[in-house]
């Protein structure tokens, strides 16, 4: 078996981060997002992964490289003619030659908890053709909905419906037998111009074909938003064993850790600091009279002095004395925070790019 594995798109939610950055290179916990995917993947025990990208991308390529870090071989496959659905996606790995047989497909924004491998192992074991994770999520409308029967059976799938059928949505994991490779030859384009993933599905069941469904037990996070990004971070600090937090510089007697820290080598520790876990913080930071809160991660190189920061993620580079509290914000590579009454005339000073949300 195969994974496919998307990242292309242009998460135009996610601006202006993703102006200057791929969007699965976004850090959560301090590792790029697709990092996270790509791990489930291999620990699941398959081994050949297609990272279908954007015309064009080489920033993917650069930062993950051919996957040997994993255990894994990597073949990146860039979408021909754009973003056209994800069914599409299934199409043009199909035409370049990557795809000829069973594969699972995973949508390289969504963060999972918890292994994979029980939903692989069940549709290898059971003979599935088409296997689907769920999730019950508080607004299904935002995604493709199954309709289920009284006998527990699937019997359709809707793409974003008015009037959900259940409170659960497919989530972006699917497992698929030749059949899929089929539907992508079949299928028509929806009103809205995409070949929509919830026709691939509708196509087996149409046939008849044998398609499994299970529930995420853990949690399931589709980040298309800044707050689900957020979210997603929470989610995968939680979730972090106690192994995986080290201190590999010196914290001075004076500072208070609290909690599960992870704290990088060459971070200096000045003054009076408190960090509440769970927080990750890079290597060569400077933490100088600040409270990091829970649920932060920090990425290298960046620069906290006289903050409160807390439920944030801050991409490397950054410098934070604003001096005051900074909570539920994403902070973008080499940004800088500073008081407002820094200089004259008082007042807010700022650049701001497109898409932009700020409270002051």
């Amino acid at each position: 078996m195969k994974a496919l594995l998307t990242a292309g798109g242009r998460a135009t939610r996610l601006r202006p981060v993703t102006h200057t950055i791929n969007k699965h290179l976004i850090p959560l916990a301090n590792k790029p997002m697709i990092f996270h995917a790509i791990e489930k993947i291999a620990e699941a025990g398959i081994t050949e992964i297609g990272i279908n990208i954007n015309e064009g991308e080489q920033e993917l390529q650069r930062v993950i490289g051919d996957g040997r870090q994993w255990g894994v071989s990597i073949t990146y496959i860039e979408q021909r003619g754009g973003a056209r659905g994800l069914a599409h996606i299934i199409k043009n790995a199909k035409d370049t030659g990557f795809l000829n047989g069973p594969f699972l497909m995973y949508l390289g924004d969504n963060i999972v908890l918890g292994s994979i491998r029980r939903f692989v192992e069940r549709f290898q074991n059971e003979r599935l053709n088409c296997m689907l994770a769920l999730s019950r999520v508080k607004d299904p409308e935002r995604f493709g909905v199954p309709e289920i029967d009284v006998h527990g059976r699937i019997v359709r799938v809707v793409e974003k419906p008015l009037i959900p059928m259940s409170p659960s949505a497919i989530t972006g994991i699917y497992l698929y037998d030749h059949h899929a490779l089929e539907a992508v030859e079949m299928i028509q384009p929806s009103a809205r111009g995409e070949m929509e993933i919830t026709s691939v599905h509708q196509y087996y069941l149409d046939r008849g074909l044998n398609v499994g469904y299970e529930e995420i037990s853990g949690w399931w996070k589709d980040t298309g938003k800044p707050e689900d990004l957020l979210e997603g971070n929470l989610l995968i600090l939680n979730d972090m064993p106690a192994s995986a937090f080290r201190i590999e510089t010196r914290v001075p007697d004076i500072t208070r850790l609290q909690g599960k820290v992870s704290i990088g080598l060459g971070t200096r520790i000045e003054g009076n600091v408190l960090i509440r876990g769970p927080v990750v913080i890079g290597k060569n930071c400077q933490i100088v009279n600040s409270y990091i809160g829970p649920y932060t991660a920090i990425g290298d190189n960046t620069t906290v002095a006289n903050t409160e920061l807390e439920h944030s993620i801050v991409l490397e580079g950054a410098s934070i004395t604003c001096g005051t509290r900074v909570v539920d914000s994403i902070i973008g590579a080499h940004a800088t925070l500073v008081p407002a009454n820094q200089s004259l005339p008082l007042g807010h000073k700022m650049v701001i790019g497109d898409n932009t949300y700020i409270e002051m």
